[in-house]
């Protein structure tokens, strides 16, 4: 097995024909692809028109089903911030994300080195997390 795990180098045709479960079809590897290629945590329509590049028949409807199989098999993340469209992460490892107002792009941040949720959150006794899903808004710098 491969790792996926920041490697934006990866083709399509490197992939293996099965991750996590899921029966990678030529059109999952390219929507795969397309997400770890920028990591720019894109919509489902910037996929499909970057997919379109490399593979001109498939269809937006081809792309969410696609997007739909890779977060069920845990393979990427979708992300929702606020009201815009889902936006899909490569990154499985427990981390925020900060979206910059200025320029809409949004980032990746990770806690920093010992860093556990009890130790900035009061969580009731006995709590189990099962799912990490924190977003910030702001602006990077002096803007």
């Amino acid at each position: 097995m491969i790792s996926l795990a920041n490697n934006k180098d990866l083709k399509p045709e490197d992939f293996p024909s099965d991750i996590e479960g899921l029966r990678m079809t030529r059109q999952r590897r390219e929507v795969l692809a397309v997400i770890l290629r920028d990591r720019d945590h894109p919509t489902a329509n910037d996929v499909f028109l970057r997919a379109q590049d490399r593979m001109p028949t498939i269809s937006l409807a081809t792309v969410y089903n696609c997007l739909e199989a890779l977060v069920t098999h845990n393979i990427v993340r979708q992300v929702n911030l606020d009201r815009e469209s889902s936006r899909y992460c490569p990154n499985l490892s427990d981390h925020c994300h900060f979206q910059d107002e200025a320029s809409g792009k949004i980032h990746d941040v990770v806690f920093k080195e010992g860093v556990k949720l009890e130790d900035i959150l009061e969580l009731p006794k006995g709590t189990k997390i099962s799912h990490l899903d924190i977003s910030l808004k702001g602006n990077f710098g002096n803007r």
